[in-house]
């Protein structure tokens, strides 16, 4: 899922962990470094849940010190597209998989928040034993957090999978401290949205307000700006804002008002807006229906991908096929000054790849990262190729 300023959230649970003894921990750690490096490359969140970790499947402080170090490690290269070790990718089980060399130095830098819910006393120990180690940078980053619904003022909790061990426990733990079950909780119903407003809602109920204009206004505005001012900016996209500043932006557009990015001297809020209103569109601009083949991308012969891709964005409806030629324009534009930017088709497809797609129910497994990210990378690489033979009306 998402935290509330747009970042990747990865869980990780306790209580799914097998008893030591059947448990490789080298594998284990492996898993981790593979799993974190579908994201490390931008800023994403951590939530630990904690309840479950038992003397049985407990690890070492053995290990948990060399865990640590890995992930502390640095690299000096910073030469972009180097190969993943071929060590690293047989055990994640990708072979063709390719991985920039600081991304290990990235694992810390780019770790925006680590949530640590259910906390023991064991975590107070092991608090105590790494503080030499940590820097109070990074101590800053860890919230500790007593009931689960602590979380939603973080994040989106609804996209959660939270294991069903985990919940109950919760649950006995505010009824202990209540003395009784806890109440249920009343959601009020959702209040219509302004006519003005931007985030939230359908791209049709943004035409109809905006006198039938295809393109909607967040999107002409920020990829306005970022073609003038943002093209060679690195990292474009993938650095994150002020949370209380997007909140205040996206509050301006649903209000009709004017927003003038000048005024905030940061050149990643109009970018962070772009993804976000990709990212709470009620339906992905790639449509649900879309989803299970841009899945089957990955079984197309490779010569034949663009071909297929062509296919499929030719059967998405008029409105958004002419929004998704206009998103992917200006992408290809970025990818075209990645020696500025740094911001290849592939960089492109990791940041945006999620925001143009998922499924209708829960959120995209972690094996359906590499096929929505090559898709997207195809759109954007062949642009010219893909967008060529189909003209809408008022385009």
């Amino acid at each position: 899922g998402d935290d509330n300023s747009g970042r990747k959230v990865i869980t990780f649970s306790c209580c799914r962990m097998p008893p030591s003894h059947q448990l490789n921990h080298t594998r284990l750690l492996e898993y981790l470094k593979y799993t974190l490096d579908q994201y490390v490359e931008n800023d994403y969140t951590v939530v630990y849940f904690h309840y479950g970790l038992k003397s049985l499947n407990k690890p070492s402080l053995k290990w948990l010190q060399t865990a640590y170090k890995e992930f502390d490690r640095k690299y000096v290269s910073k030469i972009f597209g180097e190969p993943k070790r071929a060590s690293e990718a047989q055990v994640a089980g990708q072979n063709q998989a390719t991985v920039h060399p600081s991304f290990y130095s990235q694992y810390k830098k780019n770790l925006k928040a680590l949530y640590v819910v259910h906390p023991t006393n064991f975590i107070k120990i092991l608090w105590n034993i790494f503080k030499p180690l940590i820097s109070h940078k990074f101590g800053k980053k860890i919230t500790y957090l007593n009931y689960l619904s602590d979380l939603r003022e973080h994040l989106k909790y609804d996209q959660l999978n939270i294991p069903q061990e985990v919940i109950r426990h919760d649950e006995n733990l505010r009824s202990k401290q209540k003395g009784k079950l806890p109440p249920v909780v009343k959601v009020p119903p959702p209040r219509p949205p302004l006519p003005t407003q931007q985030f939230g809602v359908s791209l049709q109920y943004i035409k109809d307000k905006n006198k039938g204009e295809l393109i909607p206004p967040v999107m002409k505005e920020t990829v306005s700006y970022l073609k003038r001012k943002g093209l060679q900016v690195e990292g474009l996209f993938r650095r994150s804002a002020s949370i209380q500043t997007i909140k205040d932006v996206q509050k301006l557009y649903n209000q009709g008002k004017s927003v003038n990015f000048d005024d905030y001297h940061d050149i990643h809020i109009p970018a962070v807006i772009l993804k976000t209103f990709l990212r709470e569109l009620p339906q992905p601009l790639l449509t649900f229906e879309c989803y299970d083949h841009v899945l089957g991308i990955t079984s197309v012969e490779s010569s034949l991908r663009v071909t297929r891709c062509k296919q499929i964005i030719l059967g998405l409806p008029e409105h958004n096929y002419v929004v998704l030629k206009y998103l992917i324009c200006f992408l290809h534009m970025v990818s075209q000054e990645s020696i500025y930017n740094r911001m290849t088709a592939s960089s492109l497809a990791c940041v945006f790849g999620l925001n143009l797609i998922w499924p209708s129910k829960g959120t995209a497994s972690l094996s359906a990262l590499v096929p929505l990210n090559l898709f997207t990378e195809l759109l954007i690489d062949f642009y010219t190729n893909i967008f060529n033979s189909r003209t809408v009306p008022g385009e």
